[in-house]
């Protein structure tokens, strides 16, 4: 006789018994239908049903950009700091600027989160950031997912994922193939960590064992540590529209920092010099580096270390980008390949 695996219960199981709520659960739903209403327009023909269905049109020839991407261990500093709503921004702003550097501009966004129990209030102002960050920049958030998972994660801990979709004329598509000699890069001031190198910041400062370092104040600054690492991911898509067409490439720095999304534009033969005395390294950067002892090539291959944006183009764009807007510098320079690096940082 086939044993039957556990014990008959004597009262009987629900769901909600076993650590999900669905009435909670719609609730929240509720919630984040409204958050996002005010993100649609004319071209959102369907939200909430079990696909949501978008138009856009106006293209001789679209190619759609799609990018997928977490929010990671800065969630951590979210949690810590009671502060939630901050995070919605960085997913947002992360894969619209992951898109833009194949030349598209986002048109949708959709989000994932998941926890052991759906708290309404941190759903809420999750929801509420994301819906902020999508009307800022002119993104549908036509719809997500929320996933309640007990006894997988553990309570108070959540994940926050975001996919951008955008749209390029195939003619305007950047993969790097315009990069010539003799271009120069023109680098955009990032917001502070974006959302890569928390795990290192958080070791550094020993924030796991000792939140109560994120009240310290930064040197120099009038922040405190909690509050620097919290500045949300910076979006470049509005600053850089008007010059699409003029750019020859663009670098998103992220994780693995200049060397490591750099190299993946460069064409065979050509090397990008980068002179990092040419901009100020932000204060939070210093601090990190100094109290972990760390060195200045780790610190690059991490950190965007002010710099979260890089762009590709001839001397006369980039010098016309540069007296245009406030916080963009030139950084370096392309020149013929000599050795096997096609990104060095003197």
């Amino acid at each position: 006789m086939t044993e039957v695996p556990g014990e008959k219960h004597t009262q009987p199981v629900s769901y909600e018994s076993a650590g999900v709520d669905i009435t909670k659960a719609d609730a929240v739903k509720e919630r984040i239908l409204k958050a996002l209403a005010g993100t649609l327009d004319s071209r959102t023909l369907g939200v909430g049903s079990f696909g949501s269905l978008f138009h856009f049109s106006g293209y001789r020839d679209p190619v759609l950009v799609a990018s997928c991407d977490g929010v990671g261990t800065k969630l951590k500093i979210a949690s810590l700091m009671g502060q939630h709503r901050t995070v919605g921004h960085d997913i947002v702003n992360h894969c619209i600027d992951d898109i833009l550097c194949s030349g598209a501009m986002p048109l949708f966004f959709l989000d994932y989160i998941a926890s052991a129990h759906l708290e309404q209030e941190q759903v809420a102002e999750i929801v509420t950031g994301l819906a902020q960050a999508c009307s800022d920049g002119g993104v549908a958030l036509i719809g997500g997912e929320t996933a309640e998972m007990p006894g997988f994660y553990m309570p108070g801990v959540y994940d926050l994922v975001g996919f951008a979709v955008g749209v390029v004329e195939r003619s305007g598509i950047l993969d790097g193939s315009r990069i010539v000699e003799g271009d120069l890069l023109v680098g955009l001031s990032s917001s502070g960590l974006h959302t890569n190198g928390y795990s290192l910041a958080r070791k550094v400062f020993g924030i796991d064992e000792d939140p109560g370092q994120l009240s310290a104040p930064i040197p120099g600054t009038s922040e405190t540590l909690g509050e620097a690492l919290l500045r949300p991911h910076r979006p470049y898509h509005r600053l850089l529209e008007p010059w699409m067409d003029r750019l020859h490439g663009l670098a998103h720095i992220t994780g693995g920092g200049f060397e490591g999304n750099i190299r993946r534009i460069m064409p065979p033969g050509l090397c990008a010099r980068i002179d990092r005395s040419s901009w100020e390294v932000p204060a939070l950067f210093r601090l990190i580096q100094e109290t972990g002892n760390i060195d200045t090539n780790e610190m690059y291959r991490v950190f965007n270390m002010g710099i979260g944006m890089v762009a590709f183009a001839s001397t006369e764009t980039a010098a016309a980008m540069r007296e245009a807007t406030d916080d963009a510098c030139i950084i370096g320079a392309i020149t013929r390949q000599h050795t096997t690096e096609q990104v060095i940082l003197d």
